[in-house]
């Protein structure tokens, strides 16, 4: 009886002793595992965003006048907190061709975020697909886009009988626990003398542009 109690002791010391270990890795948390799908945070996701699509179509960044880093043209930003790591670039462009009489605004603004306490996925979908449920005066199109992470949206605002040379495009792609979205944002004045992108050319240069930027994302590690 004796060898049978002391046989019995040792299994409980050593299950005590896998539990700790256990718990000392994590082993109990409930808590699931980041899948980054090996993106990196950088500090400046202007370095890594690819501008080639947009030049390619006479785009340029517009030239720097500003004196302090808030004026700045690339402007980015970033932020490692506990739960997530954000990342930002915004540029501002002109487009060849324009006449300085007139007025014509272009903005690209991307935004990349790596989740680490919770798994994006369930509300990814429903996050651009509530674009065409807005009951507002303007409507909104959401496609899906096949090659781009493991899902991926295109929104695409509806300009029919405006008169205004303006777009709104907006590119939002899901890789694992990362999100990235790419908007592009543009007006031109009818005196300016050039003739904006139509929303199928837009959404083009933002494939382009956010492929090759996910890639170099995934390569600054």
């Amino acid at each position: 009886m004796s060898g049978w109690l002391w046989a019995l002791g040792g299994v409980v010391a050593a299950s005590a002793i896998w539990g700790s270990v256990l718990f000392a890795t994590g082993g109990f948390s409930s808590e699931p595992s980041p899948d980054l799908a090996g993106y990196a945070y950088t500090g400046d996701l202007c370095a890594d965003t690819s501008l080639t699509p947009f030049e390619n179509a006479h785009f340029r960044t517009k030239a720097n006048t500003g004196t302090t880093s808030k004026d700045a043209n690339p402007q980015h930003s970033g932020a490692q907190l506990t739960s997530l790591d954000t990342m930002t670039c915004n540029v501002s462009f002109e487009q060849d061709g324009t006449s300085s009489s007139g007025y014509s605004s272009t903005w690209l603004y991307n935004t990349a975020t790596l989740h680490r306490k919770a798994d994006p996925t369930p509300e990814f979908a429903d996050t651009y697909r509530s674009y065409e449920k807005q009951d507002t005066s303007v409507g909104y199109r959401v496609e899906t886009v096949p090659g781009i992470g493991d899902e991926a949206y295109l929104v695409t605002r509806k300009d029919e009988g405006s008169t205004s040379n303006s777009s709104y495009v907006i590119l939002g792609v899901r890789d694992g626990w990362m999100t990235y979205q790419s908007t592009w944002s543009s007006y031109t004045s009818s005196s300016s003398g050039s003739k904006q992108p139509t929303a199928t050319e837009v959404a083009t240069m933002l494939k382009s542009s956010a492929t090759e930027t996910l890639k170099r994302l995934q390569n600054s590690r």
